[in-house]
């Protein structure tokens, strides 16, 4: 009798370039791949952005299962993955249990434990590396040491060989019949009331939209990435994020395609941004604290001041500063932001506001469809200072003239705050700069139907060198 091997899947819903389901297919077992989502045990719950991609990833998953002649099973989400796994594994004939690491703390605390459990029980047990290039557990630098800057990690990795991808013949699959069945909506990852129009018309969620995606990136704007990829009223970045977070487009796929173009400024350019999601996943395995805390520990000491007014108002859109709105509300609306906005709304926040950098990632955890814990980590560290490469406190973004430099033509601008629309471009990004005549003939009042800024830019960059000044003297 042929043996069945559990594919249990996370972040790696696609078949191809999937390396746990290609062993299984080498070494002859049945396959029942498994998917398990639990809204209580799991230590960082996916944000309302995340379930609503995952809800449509995982359909898309099933729908390609079912065409090959074999069914997604979907574990209980009242149970732990651990207890959830048990169950599964008393309905059916299981030998083996398969699944590709992911380094998430939680995650590999949480893998750790059932994989030592399941061995204890006599199953055959085995973990791959399909989520990212490189193994973060293998990866050192010359002194034996894990990465903290990004430069060194590129110039040392990207010289190694990657493997690539050898296609699955997707008909060899044999699939085994799950005894238990659950639906996709019992998982409830969609929203209950309709904020969700936006991300619909912004996004298809399937792998075959992923591969369009990149296919269509990589003939279009790959080479000229560097040129445009700043600019936020352009369509100059590839938006193949939340392919990757879920696993749709696997990473070798990605970089193989994009080094088939052999162009050094497709390498220098976008391919270097595979690496720094790379160096994301890599900080997180060997500094597992940081999600919550500063990477440097000296920076705890950091003096913040919480303020629940400044932190809802730039959630909301509302700092007046036209192009940090911009930002904000393309994020609500769509479950994305340009990665040049998330730096200036970053910045304003930690660094004009002096609010937690951990608050910011936790709103864009919450409203990102790419909320990747490694990339949103880095991310938010690099801006307060705090982590690798992290950019120096005294580094304020100045949001007039980020949004002038980078959002040239307005266009995003006027996208997203479409009450400032008809101001001229000389007042766009400073509609408080603007005289009462332009400002009236705009149809604009200041503080009624756009706000005045909740901070002026001196004041907020003096605020930030001062607590830089007093932060210095207490860690000292």
């Amino acid at each position: 009798m042929t043996q069945v091997a559990l594919l249990w899947l996370r972040s790696d819903l696609r078949l191809q370039d999937n390396q746990a389901l290609s062993w299984a297919v080498e070494h002859g077992y049945k396959v029942l791949p498994y998917y398990h989502h639990n809204e209580h045990s799991d230590e960082w719950q996916r944000g309302g952005a995340s379930k609503w991609w995952l809800h449509y990833a995982l359909q898309d998953l099933e729908e390609q299962i079912t065409q090959l002649g074999g069914q997604l099973l979907l574990g209980n989400p009242e149970y732990t993955s651990a207890d959830a796994i048990q169950e599964v594994l008393q309905q059916h004939q299981v030998r083996a249990v398969l699944w590709n690491r992911c380094y998430e703390p939680h995650r590999i605390k949480e893998d750790t434990q059932i994989k030592a459990a399941l061995k204890s029980q006599g199953y055959q047990v085995k973990s791959f590396n399909s989520n990212t290039l490189f193994d973060p557990t293998k990866t050192f630098n010359k002194s034996g040491s894990p990465f903290k800057v990004f430069t060194p990690f590129w110039k040392s990795l990207a010289q190694q060989e990657v493997a690539y991808a050898e296609p699955l013949d997707e008909t060899s699959i044999s699939w085994a019949s799950p005894q238990l069945q659950r639906r996709l909506d019992d998982l409830s990852l969609l929203p209950t009331i309709g904020w969700d129009a936006g991300m619909h018309s912004s996004w298809e969620v399937s792998r075959s939209a992923g591969l369009a995606r990149l296919g269509q990136f990589s003939q279009a704007r790959a080479i000229v990435y560097g040129d445009y990829r700043d600019r936020p009223d352009l369509e100059g970045t590839s938006k193949l994020s939340p392919y990757l977070h879920f696993g749709q487009l696997g990473p070798r796929e990605v970089l193989h395609q994009l080094r088939s173009l052999s162009h050094p400024d497709v390498e220098s350019g976008i391919t270097r941004q595979l690496f720094w999601r790379e160096f994301g996943q890599h900080l997180l395995y060997h500094f597992p604290h940081s999600p919550t805390q500063a990477l440097y520990e000296k920076y705890q000491l950091f003096p913040w001041e919480e303020n629940d007014q400044f932190l809802r108002a730039w959630q909301r859109g509302e700092t007046g500063y036209p192009i940090v709105d911009a930002g904000m509300r393309e994020l609500w609306t769509t479950g994305w932001m340009h990665n040049r906005v998330r730096m200036i709304v970053g910045s304003l926040l930690v660094k004009h506001l002096l609010q937690p950098w951990q608050a910011g990632a936790e709103w864009f955890w919450d409203t990102l469809v790419d909320a990747d814990l490694g990339n949103n980590t880095m991310g938010w560290q690099w801006i307060a200072g705090s982590g690798a490469d992290g950019a120096p406190y005294f580094r304020v973004f100045n949001p007039i003239t980020q949004g002038q430099k980078f959002d040239i033509t307005g266009d995003y601008v006027r996208k997203w705050c479409p009450e400032l629309a008809h101001l001229p471009n000389k007042y766009l990004h400073c509609p408080f700069d603007a005289p009462d005549l332009e400002l009236r003939a705009a149809g604009i009042i200041l503080g009624r139907n756009y706000p005045a800024p909740i901070i002026g830019h001196k004041e907020g960059r003096q605020k930030a060198l001062d607590a830089f000044a007093a932060f210095k003297e207490i860690s000292a």
